[in-house]
Order: structure tokens, then sequence, then C-alpha cells
């Protein structure tokens, strides 16, 4: 089965937390693709350069500065740092963006309520590239980054990415997306960490949506899991990005 990882800039931005995060992915047997974000260090390195950071309800605006900056942290920086690392440990990796080998062909964003600049609505994913480089034993590391086909680079969000890279994937071989974040799975009781869900079918989500265990954001993040189990990826992980090599976290699954 190929695994679809997805992590959070967070993670990149902490040396620590990277470092451990890439050992325990490199320790996930079989094929695998490692899809990062990058948010938190774009924005960063885009306040160093004196460029303003937008946003409209979480979403960041793209306009021609961030693109810049986007391309060069997510492709670069980030992307690039993750490849060297994952080298040092044994894990032979390629970095990628979407421009590279055609690999994730998009569109730039119409403008509705907002105009998110230079933006990307993914068209289509270059599975076959993903799936010649996992069969000659080189992990595709993605950045959130496709293109239009005319020349210009777009910002597109990681999780959509990996979502729409699981599922391109899922055409061609069992597929299982990973997502990785702060906590060890979908929580019971908020208050209580260890209080993990092992397992969510669509009844339960209906029922724990009503019951009040699962509300807020957790809503959408599952809403998107459960987008990926009906396109055709076999199963949905929601763990901690620090041990994502590991057996804790939430499955969903039909």
């Amino acid at each position: 089965m190929i695994k679809v990882v997805k992590v959070g800039g967070g993670i990149i931005e902490d040396e620590n937390a990277l470092s451990t995060f890439l050992d325990s992915f490199s320790k996930i047997e079989g094929p695998k693709v490692l899809v990062h974000g990058g948010g938190r260090l774009a924005t960063k390195v885009a306040e160093r350069l004196g460029y303003e950071t937008k946003m409209v309800e979480g979403r960041r605006i793209t306009d021609e500065n961030m693109l810049e900056v986007a391309t060069m942290v997510y492709g670069g920086l980030a992307n690039k740092k993750i490849v060297a690392k994952l080298q040092a440990i044994g894990t032979n990796a390629l970095g990628l963006s979407g421009a590279d080998g055609n690999l994730i062909s998009a569109h730039k964003r119409p403008v509705k309520d907002v105009d998110y600049g230079w933006v990307g609505d993914i068209d289509a994913i270059n599975a076959d590239l993903l799936l010649n480089l996992i069969e000659n034993n080189i992990v595709p590391i993605v950045a959130p980054l496709s293109h239009d086909g005319k020349g210009n680079m777009l910002n597109t969000n990681a999780d959509t990415i990996a979502s729409t890279v699981a599922t391109a994937l899922a055409e061609k071989s069992a597929t299982q997306l990973i997502l990785g974040f702060e906590l060890d799975g979908v929580l019971r009781d908020f208050n209580d960490k260890s209080s993990v869900i092992e397992k969510i079918t669509p009844t339960l989500f209906e029922q724990y949506k009503s019951e009040g265990i699962i509300s807020d954001g957790m809503i959408p993040k599952l809403s998107n899991a459960f987008d990926a189990i009906n396109a055709g990826v076999k199963s949905v992980k929601i763990c901690n990005a620090l041990k994502v090599g590991g057996d804790l976290g939430t499955v969903i699954s039909k």
C-alpha cells in the first residue's frame, strides 16, 4: 500500500520537531510520498523582506510578492531541507514542485467574493511520475506548489495536494492518506489527550457530531477525509506528526 503523508509548516520551522518527524517518517515501511506545508516559514521570510502577509478567514492571499516568497520557501528552503535531512538518515528522496515533471497542473482560482491572487485549484496529478520514482526506491517530497502550464507557479494548499495526490494514486494502487498534526488522533474528550478514537465510520461521524464530541475545525478535516475515501483512497489516518510511523491515530474508513 502506498502511504501519502502530509505534515504542516509548524513542524518544518522547528528543527527538533522536524528531525523527530523525519526519523518517524523514514521508518514507515513500503512505498510512500511526503507532502509538506511551510506557511509559517513563508510568513517569517516575507516579514524579513518587508512584504505584508494578508490572510482572509485563515487563507493566504498570494500576490506577486507572496508568490515569490512561496516559491522560494516551499520549493527551495523547506523542500530541500527535508530532502537533505532524509538523505542523512538513509532515505533517498527527491524534492518536487508541481511544475517538476508536470506533477501538478492547476488553474488560477477565479475571483468571486475574494481575490486570492496566485492560488491554484488542481486540475490533474501526474501519478505515473510518482509511481516511477517509487518503483526506483525514491521517496517523492512534494511542495505545496502547482503550475498553470503557461509559465506561472501557483500557491496551493498542502492538505488539498495530499488528498488529491492520494486520490490519483488510488486509481493505480491501494493508497492510505496520513494526516499528521499536533494530537495523537481525534479525541473523544479534548481535555484527555489519551482519549483517541481508534476508528470512525460515516455513521459514527454523524453520531459524534450530534453528541458534540467532534466539532469546530475537526469537522472539515474529517469531511475531507471522507471525501478522499469516497474518491477511492482505502483509508485515512489522522495522527501525531511526530509519531507518524507508529500505530497510534484515528483511522477513517467506510
